[in-house]
């Protein structure tokens, strides 16, 4: 993969220091006494870094003795939103007490609070006076700050015409891989495997779901058509447990289910974005998939030409570069641009994008929404940036470019994607509370943030960071997450993931099996951890014990065993998903009051401690399938802030609280 400068994106975090800085919450409970001269130094400094700060973030990406500068006052934004956060909770703590609904902290009297958090404050003061001195040597220009555009002009334009092309564009190689599987193969006894090779972004994944939902093949592979996405992890175990549907967690178990899956059955398995190059790990498998019916084939995608051969029965199929008519067209469709109204002097201008994407119908894409709306000089100025890129790579860089091209709040949105693996289904009403919960959706005066954050995510769909959007309905579960009803998932393209890991860096973390040392995936400057491993408690007690990271995000897939300790480094939270067996809540409400959004659905609690009330920044609280669970606290109806509420599946729960209704 190519090395790309990841963008540093500090804007927002000043917007929302200085928005919260101006809370009038602050002066009504008079949380910052004593404060005051700090208070206004800082609401002073502010602005004149906002001002400067869009060059700097632009600069950054060509002079490198900018980016620790933006990274150490990124650093002091995060401190100071999370002190911020402290002083609005305490004026929360306070309000509540004067309307007769406090609950007891263990905080401390007020004079201890001023002494405690004017340290803090005076800390962070300095800290961004300093930067503020240095800025002053890079001599950044003045920039006015664009305004939040809300109600974006595109939905999903022309999502509905690049399947299309890309289908007219694959259908000879479609037929003639569909001939091979029905046909050639129909009475061969070994199952065939036929390999899909070829670079990333070239659509592989495409030309394989074209194949998967051919008629004739439906028809061909009735009994049992199964579609697995692989990707880095070729784990026999989990593999096999997909393709039956098991969670068998022996590998022998999960083999012979396997085996019984498949006997006198013709099938299709399509395993997509292969890795693997332990051929041990794939004649394990293949010694299993030997048992179905006569004319059985599995179809694979990968970029390697030697895990091709070393899985392929027949030569692989390498897909070629999309012809230029094809990409010319996605471009067209994408920046809307038709032939009535392209001026003259664009016409030239298309061309060289063409010939940018190298084929890919990804690049063809994200480059064409870059390019939408803007003018003919624009055009000129994108053309003219430098993507640099080598030999193995020459696509990355485009889709950088595509993300350079977005509002500061949805590269923070989008960037934040990163801590979800590969592959991985996304629920949107979930990613958007999450956004909800790390305060990335920007204020809109009589407009809800769900409302926001939808067309945020439309918007990027759009642009085609997101992709396979799908209408969920019913009961569904699917890797520790479950969807109520009628829901829409995602996921990102696994370039598109490249591309917000370079942004996140260090300060997201997602492991799917424990470490060898728990302290190589745990920095202090991870904020976004994602745990779908095995007692991932484990994990967090060894590392937590190293390390000092200020977690804005915790989501664990597993179930939490034992007690999980360093409790106080869980203050910082601003979403926390958990799942345990135990009857009672693992952390306390105390040590969570920055909290805003809780799932601790699937486990086995009992009943919530009564004072989860003092969790006044709560907007999301998921108990769905807790089957243990009797009652919900009474002083739910003081959260005030709590706005999405999930109960199904509790089945001992028999109503609510008394006054509750307003939430």
């Amino acid at each position: 993969m190519a090395e790309l400068v990841g963008s540093m994106v500090v804007r927002p975090l000043l917007s929302l220091v200085m928005e919260k800085a101006s809370s009038y919450l602050l002066d009504q409970y008079k949380v910052m006494e004593g404060m005051e001269e700090q208070h206004k130094k800082l609401k002073v400094m502010l602005p004149a870094i906002l001002e400067r700060i869009t060059d700097a973030e632009k600069q950054a990406t060509s002079k490198e003795a900018i980016r620790p500068w933006l990274q150490e006052l990124k650093v002091a934004a995060y401190e100071a939103i999370q002190v911020f956060d402290e002083f609005n909770y305490e004026a929360l703590h306070r309000q509540a007490k004067k309307e007769g609904c406090y609950i007891k902290l263990g905080m401390g009297n007020r004079i201890k609070f001023r002494y405690r958090m004017g340290n803090k404050l005076c800390k962070i003061v300095r800290n961004i006076e300093a930067l503020v001195k240095q800025m002053r040597d890079f001599r950044f220009d003045k920039q006015p700050q664009a305004q939040v555009q809300i109600n974006y002009l595109r939905e999903n334009d022309s999502t509905m015409v690049d399947p299309e092309i890309v289908s007219r564009s694959r259908d000879e190689e479609k037929q003639k891989i569909v001939r091979m599987l029905v046909k050639e193969q129909a009475n061969n006894k070994d199952p065939m495997v036929v390999p899909i090779v070829g670079m990333g972004r070239l659509g592989k994944t495409t030309l394989a779901q074209l194949i998967y939902n051919d008629p004739e093949v439906k028809k061909h592979f009735h009994q049992l058509l199964k579609w697995v996405c692989v990707s880095d992890d070729f784990d026999v175990c989990n593999l096999a447990n997909k393709i039956c549907n098991a969670s068998e967690s022996n590998l022998e178990n999960a083999l012979q289910k396997l085996q019984r899956e498949l006997a006198g059955k013709r099938y299709l398995l399509v395993l997509d974005d292969v890795w693997n190059k332990d051929d041990n790990k794939w004649h394990k498998l293949n010694a299993c998939l030997k048992h179905g019916d006569v004319g059985s084939a599995i179809l694979t995608t990968t970029r390697d030409k030697k895990i091709a051969q070393l899985m392929g029965t027949v030569k692989g199929h390498d897909i070629a570069r999309l012809d230029n008519k094809f990409i010319k067209e996605i471009i067209e469709a994408k920046a809307f641009i038709s032939q009535e109204r392209k001026p003259a002097d664009l016409a030239g201008l298309v061309d060289d994008v063409v010939e940018r994407c190298a084929g890919s119908p990804l690049a063809a894409k994200a480059l064409g929404s870059v390019l939408c709306g803007k003018t003919t000089e624009e055009w000129k100025a994108v053309l003219s940036k430098s993507i640099a890129h080598n030999k193995d790579d020459q696509i990355l860089p485009i889709l950088k470019l595509s993300y350079d091209d977005l509002p500061s709040h949805m590269k923070q949105c989008f960037a934040f994607c990163a801590v979800f693996p590969k592959n991985h289904k996304i629920d949107v009403e979930i990613l958007i509370q999450l956004w909800m919960a790390n305060d990335f959706i920007p204020e809109q005066k009589d407009v809800r943030h769900e409302t926001i954050g939808k067309q945020i995510f439309s918007e990027l769909v759009s642009r085609s960071f997101f992709e396979d959007v799908k209408q969920v309905k019913g009961d569904t579960r699917y890797d520790s997450v479950y969807w109520y009803f009628s829901t829409s998932t995602c996921k990102i393209h696994d370039l598109m993931h490249d591309v917000a890991l370079s942004v996140m860096g260090k300060e997201v973390a997602t492991i799917t099996e424990k470490p060898k040392q728990s302290d190589e995936f745990l920095q202090n400057t991870c904020r976004h951890i994602l745990l779908s491993c095995r007692k991932p408690q484990a994990v967090l007690n060894d590392s937590l014990n190293i390390r000092s990271p200020a977690m804005q995000t915790l989501l664990c897939g597993e179930d939490i065993e034992i007690s999980l300790q360093h409790l106080a480094k869980y203050s910082s939270l601003r979403a926390l998903r958990l799942r345990q067996n135990k009857s009672t809540i693992l952390l306390k409400p105390n040590q969570l009051h920055l909290l805003r959004y809780l799932d601790i659905s699937f486990s086995d609690i009992v009943a919530l401690p009564e004072d989860i009330s003092i969790l006044y920044n709560l907007q999301t609280l998921n108990v769905a399938y807790c089957q243990k669970l009797g009652r919900l606290p009474k002083g739910i109806k003081y959260m005030t802030a709590l706005r999405h509420l999930y109960t199904h599946g509790c089945w001992e729960l028999k109503r609510m609280p008394p006054e509750s209704y307003s939430i």
